[in-house]
């Protein structure tokens, strides 16, 4: 698996993820979606916000960010991003096409989310937290910066409750892929 191959594969609207050394390529049906138009901040989220008790950062750190991410959550939680995806998706990072939003607390990152962007199209892959909180407020900054550059789809691949949470929904693959195509096609940058 290299750089070149992932794009190309975010490109047709699959992605990959790994089981132990194995590299398998996904393309769900249905295909969960976030519609940007319907992100609400949740009520319990609005103070913290207020309070900025998070400093956000934008691709300052994004291998510690992907690093994170790569740690199960629970002991029992297998994990699905090796090192062959960290070095990967960092080398997306460096041409500019993977990216980071970062929470960090007292000077330290504590919480994160990483994806991939293609013309006005983000495929969101992973999130972490140390602190509670902390990748929730990184992904309601992320969706205010899509909102703000005018992206057109914000794909969260597989629906799951941190997801739904955020308004994700199930579109069929049918309607994913005019969705793909007509984001991927909008010339864009997630840089501000």
């Amino acid at each position: 698996m290299n750089a070149l191959l992932v794009l190309q594969g975010y490109l047709q609207g699959i992605f990959p993820m790994a089981e132990a050394d194995d590299i398998y390529w996904y393309d769900p049906d249905p295909r969960a979606i976030i519609p940007l138009e319907n992100y609400h901040c949740a009520r319990s989220l609005r103070p913290i916000i207020n309070k900025n008790t998070f400093e956000i950062k934008f691709n300052t750190n994004f291998r510690e960010v992907i690093s994170q991410c790569a740690k199960p959550r629970f002991e029992e939680d297998g994990v699905w991003i090796n090192q062959t995806f960290i070095d990967v998706y960092t080398e997306l990072h460096e041409l500019g096409h993977a990216h980071s939003v970062e929470a960090y607390f007292e000077n330290k990152l504590v919480g994160g989310l990483y994806g991939v962007s293609i013309g006005s199209a983000f495929f969101g892959e992973s999130m972490f937290h140390t602190v509670p909180n902390a990748s929730k407020v990184a992904f309601h900054y992320l969706i205010q910066h899509l909102k703000s550059k005018e992206f057109l789809l914000l794909d969260t691949q597989f629906i799951n409750d941190n997801v739904a949470r955020f308004g994700a929904i199930e579109i069929k693959k049918s309607v994913f892929k005019k969705l793909h195509k007509a984001a991927i096609n909008k010339a864009n940058s997630f840089f501000p």
